[in-house]
């Protein structure tokens, strides 16, 4: 029979074993090294998932499964787990779901922002997160970075201050720091009591309780719920009051109660604290130290009462696909229609391609027929995995509001819809943020081509911010990513999973030639060396075309002094001509050609001859016509700290850098640049060291502009010369 099921419920399927109202999507996120992978270790050891507690630092935790991930000592993809937790009954504490089994899926993200794509999917799915940050650091670059993202998806948050056990651990400072650098309307509701060595446990702010863990358990099982100390009281007494006032804002029904000056009760409050959570109106938050093992059962029942179930959050929204205008929803309900997103995809060495799904409707069986409205194909499930880190278990049936793995579906990609084959919908898939750092990479081998076209192919499917295409002027293959340590370890997993030694390069920059002025260019190619001849005489004139015309011809022969028949020959000539300008043998664009005149012989022209007295008219005419190179220009944005601003655009200056705009913003300023970019290579890097890791930039190809002359005798020296 299955367990814990209302039947009276109607969006419930009889068949699931937990009520949709008794299930939560969190995702656990912060900037790196904050403690979530230390914190979901913990969760998972609480609620009897895993036995014995992993640590990060000896490579041992569950949701760190990637080899690389043991080693680096950092969580590169997120992992997706899933747990039961029951609320216990503790003397004097209200608790909203006690002796209540619930479910709880949990992705554990990555903190370092090159692989800020897992948490930007990872918060397309989700319906809460925990906010992870360090009670020494409080908010740090990336957690600006990922509160953005979940401010963008509208996802309610609870914040845990962790590693209070550390020195110089301040819990007040880290609130003070949220509510100033994020702009969030943050409210302790578990006050650590004591920090660094002397972290005892929490005081219950709504229930005025103090939480007391047993020094003599070291893995935090057992711990004390007792009245609170007078010093404790008079903590607890000044955050409920705050807390108090918050809510009389936030929600409307506590507001009316107060005004009424009804009695209200730790029911109500928790009641409202859940609405004004869920509702973005109030971040509540809770300190602890999850690698001391004191708070994190406090914490998870926080994430029971006051993160959302998947019914309390909109309805997944979508449009027609055959009528873009026409807006469709998908409410969480087992007996709707099925509709899910398909937010990653995954190569897993065992059981082949994993297409990750968040079901927002209906259910999904394994056998079922998908419809993706991208493709117009229907595909087969043929298999249904739940997921628990790396281990895989096998599903019946996949119900709304849950997220687990198909097995070998085809033509899926990131952020496709999944949905019944009558069912017209299409989701919004997730945003990703554009590659900034690219360069050229090779197998070492020539036996190692194919197979490394292979492994990009899959690691590009895998990750929307890796992109590679083949540099046509240069014959590279180019890699593109987030920054170094992106593509570094995308690397790395070439080698690993794919059998593929590379080596990689920076990529050469693609320069252009063009002309300034008209001028007159003649060719003659005349050859008599015994027998037949070569003859061929060519006059014409090039003009500079407009930015992005390209090449334009026009024939104005007149008289037959080039006959017909080599007409077609001057033209290729022209054309050929434009590949391999004369300064630095770069490509020539934006150029107009008038063919005038010229002359020919009864029996020694031919089109070889015509073609390349073309092609000596043109070098002719670029060498009088001025001619220049061009660099890729690129529009660059950065986002950055206003304390910064003044680094940002000194350092811009010196990469000839045009500062174009900058827009103010709240506490930090958006600063847009014109840049070559042969100056942008390591600009992550740099741009990551002058403002301590807290701005961002995002980089596109604008236009191609002049070089400088001093620099252009340096690039024909490295070019040898045109």
């Amino acid at each position: 029979m299955p367990k814990n099921v209302s039947s009276s419920i109607p969006h419930n399927s009889p068949d699931r074993e937990v009520a949709l109202e008794r299930t939560r999507n969190i995702g656990i996120v912060a900037h790196i090294d904050a403690g979530k992978t230390t914190l979901t270790e913990r969760v998972l050891f609480y609620t009897g998932m895993i036995h014995r507690l992993g640590e990060v630092h000896d490579g041992a935790a569950t949701t760190d499964w990637m080899d690389q991930e043991r080693e680096r000592g950092i969580t590169i993809t997120s992992a997706a787990v899933s747990c039961r937790w029951t609320q216990t009954p503790d003397v004097g504490v209200y608790k909203t779901f006690a002796d209540q089994e619930m479910r709880v899926n949990i992705i554990d993200t990555p903190g370092h922002v090159d692989f800020t794509a897992e948490v930007e999917r990872s918060l397309r799915v989700l319906d809460g997160v925990v906010v992870v940050f360090c009670g020494v650091a409080g908010v740090q670059p990336q957690s600006e970075t990922v509160w953005r993202q979940a401010d963008t998806y509208g996802v309610p948050r609870l914040v845990f201050v962790n590693k209070m056990d550390r020195v110089a651990a301040d819990f007040d400072a880290v609130v003070k720091d949220v509510r100033e650098k994020l702009g969030a309307n943050a409210h302790p509701i578990l006050i650590p009591i004591g920090s660094e060595e002397d972290l005892q446990g929490q005081i219950d702010v709504v229930n005025k309780r103090a939480v007391i863990y047993s020094d003599d358990d070291v893995q935090g099982s057992t711990y004390q719920v007792v009245d609170l100390d007078e010093s404790q009281a008079l903590i607890a007494d000044a955050a409920y009051d705050d807390l108090i006032a918050a809510l009389v804002e936030a929600d409307e029904e506590l507001g009316m109660k107060y005004l009424d000056e009804e009695e209200i009760g730790v029911l109500e409050i928790k009641a409202a604290l859940r609405r004004a959570t869920i509702a973005n109106k109030i971040i509540p938050v809770v300190g602890g130290s999850a690698f001391k093992n004191k708070g994190v059962q406090y914490l998870l029942d926080a994430v029971l009462d006051y993160l959302p179930s998947p019914l309390e959050i909109p309805a997944a929204k979508g449009q027609d696909p055959d009528d873009e205008s026409v807006a469709v929803e998908a409410p969480a309900n087992d007996n709707g229609e099925f509709c899910a997103l398909a937010f990653k995809l995954w190569s897993d060495k065992f059981v082949g391609k994993l297409v990750f799904i968040r079901v927002y409707s209906g259910k999904v069986s394994k056998g079922d027929q998908v419809y993706n409205p991208r493709t117009g194909k229907t595909s087969r499930v043929g298999r249904l995995i739940q997921i628990q880190s790396d281990e895989h278990k096998d599903i019946q049936t996949c119900y709304a509001g849950d997220i687990a793995a198909i097995v070998g579906i085809k033509t899926v990609g990131t952020g496709d819809t999944l949905a019944a084959k009558g069912f017209k919908i299409m989701l919004e898939p997730p945003a990703f943020p554009q590659p900034v750092i690219a360069m050229s990479v090779e197998p070492r081998t020539t036996l190692d081509q194919e197979k490394m076209a292979i492994a990009l192919k899959s690691l590009s499917e895998e990750d929307p911010t890796f992109t590679v295409h083949s540099d046509e002027e240069t014959g590279q293959t180019i890699i593109s990513g987030m920054g170094e340590l992106h593509l570094e370890v995308l690397q790395e997993r070439m080698r690993r999973e794919f059998g593929v030694e590379s080596a990689s390069g920076k990529p050469q920059i693609a320069y252009r030639e063009t002309i300034l002025e008209k001028a007159r260019g003649e060719g003659k190619l005349i050859k008599q060396s015994g027998g037949k001849g070569q003859y061929g005489h060519v006059i014409l004139s090039v003009a500079p075309n407009k930015q992005g015309e390209g090449l334009t011809i026009e024939n104005k022969v007149v008289g037959g002094t080039i006959p017909k028949e080599f007409i077609n020959a001057c033209l290729e000539g022209i054309k050929d001509s434009m590949i391999n300008g004369v300064i630095a043998g770069y490509p020539v664009e934006d150029v107009h050609v008038e063919l005038l005149d010229g002359s020919s012989h009864d029996v020694d022209s031919n089109e070889q001859a015509f073609k390349m007295a073309t092609i000596f008219a043109m070098k002719d005419g670029f060498k009088k016509a001025k001619g220049i190179l061009l660099e890729p220009i690129m529009a660059v944005e950065v986002s950055t700290p206003d304390e910064y601003q003044g680094d940002i655009i000194g350092d811009m200056n010196r990469r000839r850098g045009k500062i174009q705009e900058i827009e103010a913003k709240v506490n930090h300023s958006i600063v847009k640049v014109e840049a070559p970019l042969a100056e942008m290579f390591g600009y992550s890097t740099d741009m990551r060291s002058l403002s301590s890791g807290r701005a961002d930039f995002s980089m596109n190809p604008s236009r191609f502009d002049e070089v400088p002359e001093k620099i252009v005798a340096e690039i024909v020296e490295r070019r040898g010369g045109g």
